[in-house]
């Protein structure tokens, strides 16, 4: 719009100019994005959920790119996956058995498998550190392989939790795709998981705490949060079965929320789920807080608070849409504010006529 404006080209090609001088710094060294991958993952991890695209090679470099911007990073990785070819689709991940790096339960001290703490900024101080040096690592004293079952599952055998699905004759519904279907009202569960796994992690932080504030019918408990590697599996029908293709790194959460119960159903824990690329715990945790919240028909519950609101919480927590709505105020609307400025010059002209005509 502002190659319309006189010298517009000129001073676009300027900004972009300054733009990448401002990016390379003064006399400092580029920063490789390999180094932006290896040290800033939890930052990566971000651009890669809210892109909707696994790559940390790619969320490093579109970081570097913006200059630390996340959503102008964010934008370039969903721009860029809009120009890859789709050759199918993999099959479910199986986190059942997720081999975890790091994995805690906050609703029982002794679970099967034990708690894991990994690497974590849960038990550090708070405090600026001088020395960025780091620190050796020991190796771990105990046995890893032990087999770590859901905290969710061993609820499910006394029937203390509702089950993850219906038992009798209930199929698997293939999930619809939001990036390449328009969104409608009301949503699939799948489909909002869909939208709150690339939703903005503020956005979804702010509406889960609003859960545990009394804005919704929770009761939260951390079942369980794992971080780890999880097998990528590819269904090939050329070649007639499964195909693993890699592991990528996963964070999961399983809430665990109160219900009193129902005429139709028995006073038993509900479920809330998270799950986000790499090492995104703070997302997972809202996201399983506002998928509960979004729950509410389900259970016959009244809706209460934004975060209950379907609709609301969608339609808002895409932040390349949010970001694009805003910052296109920044462009200009010239026509459109003359408009404006002439209407409100011809009501005050009538508002100091009706005034005269008063006095």
């Amino acid at each position: 719009m502002y190659v319309a404006v006189k010298g517009g080209e000129k001073a676009i090609a300027n900004a972009h100019a300054l733009l990448a001088k401002r990016g390379a710094g003064e006399g400092a060294e580029r920063i490789a994005f390999e180094q932006m991958r290896d040290q800033m993952g939890v930052l990566v991890a971000r651009v890669m959920n809210e892109g909707s695209l696994y790559d940390p090679d790619l969320a490093a470099k579109a970081l570097l790119q913006a200059q630390g911007d996340v959503l102008e990073a964010i934008t370039l990785l969903r721009s860029y996956r809009t120009t890859l070819p789709r050759f199918g689709v993999t099959s479910p991940l199986d986190t059942a058995g997720l081999p975890s790096e790091r994995r805690v339960s906050a609703t029982f001290k002794d679970v099967p498998g034990g708690q894991q703490l990994g690497a974590t900024f849960d038990y550090t101080h708070r405090l600026l550190a001088d020395d960025l040096t780091t620190p050796e690592v020991p190796e771990p004293d105990v046995e890893l392989d032990e087999p770590m079952p859901r905290v969710t599952d061993l609820l499910g055998r006394s029937a203390l939790i509702e089950p993850d699905h219906p038992a009798e004759g209930w199929e698997d519904p293939d999930p619809g795709d939001l990036t390449r279907e328009p969104t409608t009202f009301p949503m699939t569960r799948s489909e909002r998981l869909q939208a709150l796994a690339r939703g903005d992690e503020g956005f979804l932080l702010s509406l889960g705490y609003s859960t545990q504030r009394g804005f919704g019918n929770t009761h939260p408990f951390v079942g369980e949060v794992r971080v780890g590697e999880v097998e990528v599996v590819f269904d090939a029908p050329e070649i007639g079965h499964e195909v693993p293709i890699g592991r990528i790194e996963v964070t999961e959460c399983q809430m665990v929320n109160q219900f009193v119960g129902s005429a139709e159903r028995p006073p038993q824990f509900t479920r809330g789920y998270g799950l986000a690329f790499g090492r995104a715990e703070r997302k997972a945790m809202s996201m399983s807080l506002v998928d509960r919240a979004l729950r509410k028909d389900e259970f016959g519950e009244r809706e209460v608070s934004p975060a209950q609101d379907e609709e609301f919480v969608i339609a808002h927590s895409d932040n390349v849409q949010a970001t694009g709505f805003v910052e296109h105020l920044k462009l200009p609307h010239y026509v459109d504010f003359q408009a404006e400025l002439t209407l409100i010059r011809q009501l005050n002209e009538e508002f100091a006529a009706r005034q005269e005509g008063r006095g």
